[in-house]
């Protein structure tokens, strides 16, 4: 049992409608009506009333609606209790998924310390999925993800787009792929790939792009950081993010390249996101504040 899901229920007994929760949360109904469901079997009890005019809590839900109130206010109040304990160690918890450590995250750090010389700030490298769930529980102030350009934002946190990019090829400049204006996919599968590990943004890209079809060889790593560094050491080539790879040290030292994959219109979103919440330290806010500025002045790596 997840927090969202009750916080999920809570809002459809608000609103009367799966529609209208799907929309204040930001997700697809059928989403939400498959998370609701999960919730009900995990408990046994139909929580829901569904109707064509819309869905109400039934008996049974009523019954429960006063626990399930009790448990997000506690989680509030945890919450809460985390934010404040965050204050009084100055200290500032930021997960990523690696896609833009480098070229921006790290200035990004240099200037908040400059500002906040007694406030550590933790990078924390993690999936998505972990960054969701620390974000939720109060682990992590901000989260820095990768989503595909249509994906659902999940409830409850607030998410600014910092970059939009597009995927790109990854190479050495002496690949010869590198001799390309472009990609294609045919040019991709005679190469050896350097894979993102299940779980990543651009793991479930690359399976979509390729349709199914198998490179000649392919790696599997964690993070870009280590992609990128495999490709400067002639494993393979990667499929990452342009702004992951603009401004790369790396890149400024002319070890890595890319190049665009031909026909191919997707967007890759780089996200700022945090929990929703009344009370945020100051400390987190200040380096949120700094995040959408400089991004801002990036421009984004893309059109």
């Amino acid at each position: 049992m997840r927090t969202e899901q009750l916080e999920y229920i809570a809002a459809v007994t608000r609103l009367g409608s799966l529609r209208r929760a799907a929309e204040e949360l930001h997700l697809s109904q059928p989403a939400l009506s498959e998370t609701v469901r999960n919730l009900e079997r995990e408990l046994g009890v139909d929580l829901l009333e569904r109707k064509r005019s819309g869905a109400t809590m039934s008996a049974e839900g009523r019954e429960l609606l006063p626990h399930i109130v009790n448990v997000l206010d506690a989680v509030d109040r945890l919450r809460s209790a985390a934010g404040e304990q965050h204050r009084i160690s100055r200290m500032v918890r930021v997960g990523t998924v690696n896609a833009a450590t480098v070229p921006l995250l790290i200035p990004i750090v240099r200037e908040f310390r400059a500002a906040h010389p007694l406030t550590q700030v933790e990078v924390v490298a993690a999936q998505q999925t972990e960054i969701h769930r620390a974000l939720s529980e109060g682990g992590f102030d901000l989260g820095l993800v990768n989503q595909l350009d249509g994906d659902d934002v999940p409830a409850g946190f607030a998410c600014t787009e910092l970059l939009r990019g597009r995927p790109v090829v990854c190479v050495r400049p002496d690949s010869p792929l590198a001799s390309l204006t472009s990609v294609t996919v045919d040019d991709l599968l005679a190469q050896p790939v350097i894979a993102m590990r299940t779980g990543y943004v651009m793991h479930r890209y690359v399976h979509r792009l390729l349709h199914g079809r198998s490179p000649s060889f392919s790696y599997s790593t964690d993070g870009a950081e280590m992609g990128k560094l495999m490709v400067a050491e002639g494993l393979g080539v990667t499929v990452l993010p342009d702004f992951s790879i603009i401004g790369d040290p790396l890149e400024r030292q002319g070890t890595i390249t890319y190049r665009p994959i031909a026909e191919d219109t997707t967007r890759v979103l780089l996200m700022l996101q945090r929990r929703r919440a009344e009370s945020v330290p100051q400390a987190a806010q200040d380096l949120y504040e700094v995040f959408v500025r400089r991004a801002r002045e990036w421009g984004g790596a893309s059109p």
